[in-house]
């Protein structure tokens, strides 16, 4: 595969290239179809006197109009196609500069009871999820959201399979993002589904045969009166009775109208999304997965649900005056269209949860895929499930400058708890935001920001930032407490990795010593494995009676006075501290 810049870029002025072209054919049939009208009308005016000729140049110059106009539709949305794929090109470009900020932030699916969400900013401005996020529909950004929250350790390797052969099909993946980004819609996947189900059928069942008998009726008195054999009136009688049979139904068909008008974009979109899924070959367990749960045994989902979006246009075009009398006059569309409509909700509705879920599901894996492409560098971790010990080489923050970027080699084993000393702005915070991001892309599946990772699967939680509540009447110290008793009853029932920065902030220094001390003691005795940070010295005696305890540290140097970081992860206990020279540099002091 190309490098990710010149593949944007190639793509971005091919893109360009058939937006301008297709732009110039819209324009040219646009002209033949205002043409054609004309040259319908001037025709029909002058042989005006003969009916029968004037319908037949009428119905011919109609028909020439409706075909320029769908082949124009066609285009239309080849050209809406191709400049979302000219956006979707540039907008990677864009990223790849370091300018994401205007992209979505995800507050939305910030928890703060999450494990580990809060602490190492997966969600808000500046977040991984505003990083990696191309989701294209709100279910998809759902769903990625809740992939990121997880913390599911099982299947790992199947979930890397799928991210990895994603991130091969960039072509497909930019037609299935570009074509998500075509969906407007005005309701909610959730009040959609509730609408399937809940919808109560109106009509009789004599009606999946009249409007065809209707149909043959309208054509035979059609033909009738214009071979001479009854009079023209009989034409008009027959469309009042069309219109009557109608008017049985008009108050329900109005308000099943008004609800198809709102969903029949979404159902179009979502089958051709469909049909790029079912035509794609995966040869990864997990995608394979997900393209049986949209096959049936003889018909596509993608068919099925393009037939419905059919009818629910349908449906629409009664808006038009034209096929509102004429339609229900003589053919009774109405009643066709919604006993459609009614008669797919019977056979299919239950099937629709799958698909729409299915679809959220590609256009949340179809970001995985892209990272994973725009990060060729990064590795795949090797899951060591069976042994107890994670090793990761020249481990990097995945968000930071790679030509600032300072990478750590990181290896602890299970039941080992880490305490890691250091100077303000040494990087304590940020090597835990970079294990933590580790253990939650590894077991998402993504491939990590090191030079080679072998990881033990293992669920996060972490303590890194809390605050005080005015509407809870909560003090800062008693979040906190909340918080390491949410740990402390967390890994009663399960394995987690435990992350930890400077806890017990919210109490005096003497009692904040004895009690970070007592808490660490208590996660070693539970057999715990983890992190803590911390500017106490003192907790760092613990590893001298505790064999599972090691200390390791982050320096800082002044030299010529200046403040100089090395950011490098040690081994040992931090002798350099500098809150003193800083205030003073500062002039605080």
């Amino acid at each position: 595969m190309v490098h990710d810049s010149t593949f944007y870029t190639t793509n971005l002025e091919t893109y360009k290239a058939e937006v301008s072209s297709l732009y110039k054919k819209l324009t040219a049939l646009s002209t033949a179809r205002l043409l054609v009208f004309i040259a319908t009308g001037i025709a029909v005016y002058f042989t005006f006197g003969m009916w029968q000729v004037s319908a037949g140049v009428a119905i011919l110059g109609l028909a020439i109009f409706l075909f320029l106009l769908n082949k124009h539709s066609n285009l239309k949305t080849q050209h809406h196609l191709k400049k979302a794929l000219v956006a979707i090109n540039k907008n990677e470009l864009k990223i790849a500069s370091g300018d994401f900020f205007d992209k979505k932030e995800g507050a939305a699916f910030q928890d703060t009871n999450h494990q580990y969400s809060l602490d190492i900013d997966l969600f808000g401005r500046g977040s991984f999820f505003q990083f990696i996020d191309r989701t294209s529909t709100p279910d998809g950004a759902l769903t990625l959201a809740n992939a990121l929250k997880a913390n599911v350790i099982t299947d790992i390797t199947n979930r890397q399979d799928a991210v990895e052969e994603l991130s091969e099909k960039a072509h497909w993946r930019q037609h299935f993002q570009a074509t998500a980004q075509l969906i407007k819609t005005e309701t909610e996947l959730s009040t959609i589904k509730h609408w399937l189900h809940s919808q109560q059928s109106f009509l009789p069942k004599i009606m999946r045969w009249l409007p065809k008998a209707f149909l043959l009726a309208s054509l035979i008195i059609f033909g009738l009166a214009f071979t001479g054999v009854i009079g023209i009136q009989f034409i008009g009688y027959w469309l009042f009775a069309g219109l009557i049979v109608t008017g049985k139904y008009l108050k329900k068909i109005n308000v099943l109208a008004s609800k198809a008008d709102k969903i029949r974009d979404t159902f179009r979109q979502y089958s051709v999304l469909l049909k790029a899924i079912e035509s794609e070959t995966f040869t990864s367990d997990l995608l394979q997965q997900k393209q049986r749960q949209i096959r049936l045994k003889d018909e596509k989902a993608s068919a099925i649900l393009n037939s419905f979006s059919k009818s629910l246009d349908a449906l629409d075009n009664r808006n038009n005056l034209i096929s509102a009398i004429f339609g229900n006059g003589y053919f009774i569309t109405d009643i066709k269209n919604s006993y459609a409509i009614e008669s797919w909700l019977e056979n299919y509705k239950g099937l629709v949860d799958d698909w729409f879920e299915v679809v959220s599901f590609f256009d949340a894996y179809n970001s995985l895929g892209n990272y994973a492409f725009n990060h060729s560098g990064f590795v795949f971790p090797e899951i060591v499930s069976e042994e107890r010990t994670t090793k990761v080489a020249n481990l990097g923050h995945p968000m930071l400058d790679d030509k600032k970027r300072v990478d750590n080699t990181f290896e602890i084993t299970n039941e080992q708890f880490f305490i890691i000393t250091g100077a303000n702005m040494a990087g304590k915070s940020t090597f835990l935001r970079t294990v933590s991001l580790h253990i939650v892309m590894a077991n998402m599946g993504l491939p990590v920001c090191a030079e080679s990772s072998r990881y033990v699967p293992v669920k996060l939680i972490t303590s890194m930032r809390t605050s005080d509540s005015l509407t809870d009447d909560s003090s800062y110290f008693f979040s906190e407490l909340t918080r390491l008793k949410y740990i402390v009853d967390a890994i009663e029932t399960d394995k987690y990795f435990i992350i930890l920065d400077e806890i017990l902030k919210g109490t005096n220094s003497t009692d904040k010593a004895i009690g970070s001390r007592k808490f660490v003691e208590k996660l070693v005795a539970s057999n715990a494995t983890g992190i803590i940070a911390t500017h106490d010295l003192s907790l760092c005696e613990i590893e001298k009676t505790l064999p599972e305890v090691k200390n390791y540290y982050f320096d800082a140097q002044i030299i010529n006075d200046e403040l100089y970081f090395d950011y490098t992860f040690k081994k040992g206990i931090c002798q350099n501290m500098n809150a003193s020279f800083l205030l003073k540099k500062m002039e605080i002091v």
